[in-house]
């Protein structure tokens, strides 16, 4: 399986990217020449962890027949100094909402997706240390 995904300068510092019908756009604050009409690239690469592992979770947890009331994630990634700037660090904060949910369960999903299922876990701890926490809200 291959992914083919389009990427168009639109204008200044904003681009455009497709997949299919699905648009997102992209841009630079205006400090960097940009409008701020968009996300920036980089973290843009922390959502989309956020959308791989808790798509992951999700899935496991319905196997598990658990669901939360509401699941959200923060993510934060903490740049290198110098050029090329890449992060070093990522820090990943799976939120659940819900009574009575097993503990057990959450943390088993969460590894699980961060151990063997999410591919783009796999892909950036080649390049930052990637650490976890789970709160029960």
């Amino acid at each position: 399986m291959n992914h083919e995904v389009e990427v168009a300068w639109q204008s200044n510092m904003a681009f455009e990217g497709t997949m299919g019908d699905n648009i997102i756009k992209m841009d630079a604050d205006l400090s960097s020449g940009g409008n701020d009409n968009g996300i920036r690239p980089k973290p843009l690469l922390l959502i989309g962890l956020g959308g791989c592992s808790g798509m992951d979770v999700v899935s496991i947890l319905k196997k598990m027949k658990v669901t939360p009331e509401s699941f959200s994630m923060s993510i934060s990634g903490k740049l290198a100094d110098e050029h090329p700037k890449i992060y070093e660090e990522i820090h990943l904060v799976y939120k659940f909402k819900g009574e009575n949910l097993p503990i057990a369960s959450l943390e088993k999903a969460i590894n699980l997706s961060l151990e063997k299922y999410c591919g783009v876990v796999a892909m950036l701890e080649k390049a930052a240390k990637i650490t976890h926490e789970l709160i029960i809200e």
